[in-house]
């Protein structure tokens, strides 16, 4: 998707409709959520086969991995369902003595209409996902699909549009023209999930209406792997990493940083890995997605190709344009100034660099910008501690890739340019929710020392309030 400024084509939703609900407290109560929660439970339930027909459609994915997006979302309404009342419940704050008697508390309500502005790696799971925080949170939403994973847009909005109240949530497809023109009706909130440089500019058209931003970006997440790591097991995890949905995963390890002594014998477990994976033929494979469109696999192919011109290829290169299918590759990289290390690459190629040692490794990745994800198989936990201390990313696992995601109650977000604000679970809940401050206080002992003419010395004062 590219953000431009000419008018969309299509015709905007009456924000005021949509506001309405919000602003007259009707979403406000437990039952309003709870209903909304239930009518997208019974929505995945009755139309899963479709889903995954559209995603097969999209991005060739196999029914797996389809179940995936499915499966987070039914996880994620199913922690709303045991933890919505208590996320709900006032907040108790204590009231200092010279402010008593008083009853202190933060009260969570909704922001009002939200926009939401989903991607095309996950199309079905990362665009209705924020949507189901947004309504536990008691907002009204509009939902724009990426017009990439066309299938899926269409039975986004037939699904939606036949399950929901069009005063509770309305889908606005089109390009980048249709999403410029959303942004800049001015929400209560706009949740992106991308590319950075989209995002920056979803950004500043929200800048103009001061509309906060959650924005769910990427980056080059490495993995880093140390004495200690069982090599066949890591490798295993590497390649499906890589593998899954094609590499077009924001979350995917995009780069390997390998201790010198483990180069070789790691190189030797991903090239096992990958054939016990995807067998002999990957590009073949029906357990393989495909790239989603022409244009994504152009890119890659042309950084594949510099790759073989220069000999670079480890493992692997296969690639069939007819299928856009990107076989697992490992390529040997050098320095950071390498086409393949100057961008998030989004796609099955995972460049490899040999390291010294864990503190090399670091600093090579604080020579990029902050990730979305961090990864490190083997050492010990003195490293481990080494490299949380030592380097700043959206999230951390320790000897697996991407698994973290899987946690319901989990904030998941980046940190600098991999991201703003976090959501699932309770994170989510918060994204979409203001937090009220609220004081009560009684008529009765309203004591004269705070009004003119004031009788406090600075002594006094500071012995009371401190």
């Amino acid at each position: 998707m590219t953000l431009s400024s000419p008018p969309a084509p299509q015709s905007l939703p009456d924000l005021p409709s949509l506001r309405g609900p919000v602003a007259l407290g009707a979403t406000r109560g437990e039952a309003w959520r709870r209903k909304q929660l239930q009518t997208m439970r019974a929505l995945l339930d009755q139309h899963e086969g479709e889903i995954l027909e559209a995603l097969r459609a999209d991005l060739g994915k196999p029914t797996t991995e389809g179940m995936v997006e499915v499966l987070a979302l039914r996880q994620e309404l199913r922690l709303c369902d045991t933890q919505l009342r208590r996320w709900m419940r006032p907040r108790r704050v204590p009231v200092p003595l010279p402010l008593q008697p008083g009853r202190a508390e933060v009260i969570r309500e909704p922001l009002g209409c939200v926009l939401i502005i989903g991607p095309w790696n996950y199309p079905f799971h990362l665009t209705l996902q924020p949507l189901i925080s947004a309504l536990a949170a008691g907002n009204t939403a509009v939902v724009k699909p990426s017009e990439q994973a066309p299938a899926t847009a269409a039975l986004i909005e037939r699904l939606l549009g036949s399950a929901f109240d069009p005063e509770v949530v309305r889908v606005v497809q089109g390009d980048g023209s249709t999403a410029a023109a959303l942004v800049d009706q001015g929400y209560d909130h706009i949740f992106f999930t991308g590319g950075g440089s989209i995002g920056a500019k979803v950004m500043a058209g929200a800048a103009r209406h001061l509309t906060p931003v959650t924005l769910e970006l990427g980056g080059k997440s490495p993995a880093i792997v140390l004495p200690g790591a069982d090599l066949a097991v890591t490798a295993r995890r590497l390649i499906w990493g890589k593998g899954l949905n094609a590499g077009q995963t924001c979350i995917a390890p995009d780069y390997l940083l390998v201790e010198d002594s483990l180069r070789d014998p790691l190189v030797k477990a991903l090239a096992a890995a990958r054939v016990d994976l995807y067998g002999t033929d990957p590009v073949g494979s029906s357990d393989l997605g495909r790239i989603i469109n022409d244009r994504q696999y152009q890119r890659l192919e042309a950084l594949l190709d510099g790759a073989r011109a220069n000999g670079q290829v480890l493992i692997g290169g296969e690639s069939d344009a007819n299928s856009r299918r990107i076989a697992p590759t490992v390529l040997t990289v050098d320095t950071l100034e390498d086409p393949l290390m100057q961008e998030e690459l989004f796609g099955p190629l995972l460049p490899l660099i040999a390291v010294r040692d864990l503190a090399m490794a670091m600093e090579r990745i604080r020579r990029l910008p902050k990730p979305l994800a961090l990864y490190l198989f083997g050492g010990k936990q003195q490293q481990q501690n080494e490299l949380l201390m030592g380097t700043s990313s959206g999230g951390v696992c320790f000897n697996d890739v991407v698994m973290h995601v899987g946690i319901p109650d989990l904030p998941f977000g980046g940190v600098g340019p991999s991201g703003m604000g976090s959501y699932h679970g309770e994170a989510g809940f918060r994204t979409f929710s203001h937090e009220r401050s609220v004081l009560r206080r009684p008529f009765f002992l309203d004591l004269r020392l705070r009004y003119p003419p004031y009788r406090l010395g600075r002594d006094l004062m500071r012995r009371i309030l401190g």
